[in-house]
């Protein structure tokens, strides 16, 4: 979902609703209102209020080079996520140029990478690469110990050595719902 919803929207479907994956497409109002002709913080409320709910929540961020992809603006992104909980996946996915942004480049892959290890500085547990099939940054970890959990290449399990949900290794549990 783009997050774009009134409280009492998510009030009415929480019952039903056991996760969300939210783009949150840049930390900059200005970005919303050209780029979406949208606004930023009914995003945050909406994102806020699904963790409130109980709602499992993702977010994803399509990482455009030029326009959402200065430390700065990570840093935000990344500490705004971290505020929901530290538990809290965050994507973030490599742009390619279609339909109408089709002047700019593919995010560099090294443009990926940067974004992930701000997003681990800001104290996030789960940071994933998306649209670069075979990147390490699909995988999952555990949050303690660093032992290969999921083996992803794009939207497919190679490898799963959870034991239900906790690390084989050193048995935590593994944040989300399965």
């Amino acid at each position: 979902t783009n997050g774009f919803m009134t409280e009492e929207a998510l009030e009415t479907i929480s019952p039903c609703l056991h996760a969300a994956n939210v783009d949150l497409k840049s930390f900059s109002d200005d970005f919303y209102r050209k780029r979406c002709g949208a606004r930023l913080e009914p995003v945050l409320k909406s994102l806020r209020k699904m963790k409130a709910l109980g709602i499992w929540v993702e977010v994803t961020t399509l990482l455009i080079p030029t326009l959402n992809d200065s430390d700065d603006e990570l840093r935000h992104i990344a500490e705004f996520i971290c505020s929901l909980g530290a538990e809290t996946p965050w994507h973030i996915s490599r742009f390619h140029p279609q339909y109408k942004m089709t002047t700019l480049s593919p995010t560099p892959v090294a443009a990926i990478h940067r974004a992930a290890e701000i997003g681990k500085a800001s104290g996030l547990k789960y940071v994933y690469s998306g649209n670069v099939p075979g990147d390490e940054g699909e995988d999952t970890t555990c949050s303690h110990c660093g032992e290969h959990l999921i083996d992803r290449y794009g939207f497919y399990i190679k490898k799963l050595t959870l034991k239900g949900t906790t690390c084989p290794r050193c048995g935590t549990t593994l944040d989300g719902i399965f």
